[in-house]
């Protein structure tokens, strides 16, 4: 009983005021389509801290690089990210949250030639911008006071994504909204409480 006790007890100042969360996300992808001689290849890492500024509300940022070498479209896109966000937790029980984040993403690169060989041009030939803003909702689950193991889906986005020729000064923008609560397709992800 008394083990039983302190479980419950360790496991309830994860989202309390003053506390660090730890985290971020890490991909990587690779495709090679019939007859190309490279393989496309994309990564990006964005590790992210959060500081709760009030009992189960945290702000903080994430900050990272996604490198997209796509051969068979002739383009390699490197861009510096940059994504603040706000998340408010509400308690279920004991060990489980429901939460809601708020997240501005902002990418910020350049695009370069890539033959149809993989080699990458010395020069960019376009600048892109990339920011949104999105609302996501997911569960988080403690099974120790220190480690929150999430399940997330995308939610409500908009987004802004605009590509400057620098060669013509040339610019081409697209805008979309939309609701992607895509269940077949959720995150799973790690969190660390301090």
């Amino acid at each position: 009983m008394v083990a039983v006790v302190a479980f419950g007890l360790s496991t309830q100042a994860q989202t309390e005021k003053g506390n660090v969360l730890l985290g971020g996300n890490v991909g990587f992808n690779t495709s090679k389509s019939n007859g190309a001689e490279k393989s496309d290849v994309s990564f990006n890492i964005v590790p992210s801290v959060g500081y709760f500024v009030s009992d189960n509300f945290a702000i903080g940022t994430g900050v990272g690089y996604t490198y997209d070498k796509q051969v068979s479209d002739n383009n390699l896109n490197q861009a510096f990210q940059v994504s603040p966000f706000g998340r408010y937790y509400v308690d279920l029980s004991d060990q489980f949250k429901f939460f809601g984040q708020l997240s501005v993403p902002m990418a910020f690169g350049n695009n370069k030639f890539v033959s149809d060989q993989g080699d990458v041009a010395d020069d960019k030939y376009a600048s892109t911008t990339n920011i949104g803003v999105n609302l996501a909702p997911g569960f988080a689950f403690y099974p120790t006071k220190r480690i929150g193991i999430e399940f997330s889906v995308n939610g409500l986005a908009y987004n802004h994504f605009k590509v400057k020729n620098e060669v013509t000064g040339g610019a081409s923008k697209n805008n979309s909204f939309g609701l992607d609560a895509d269940t077949f397709a959720p995150k799973l992800g790690v969190m660390f409480h301090f």
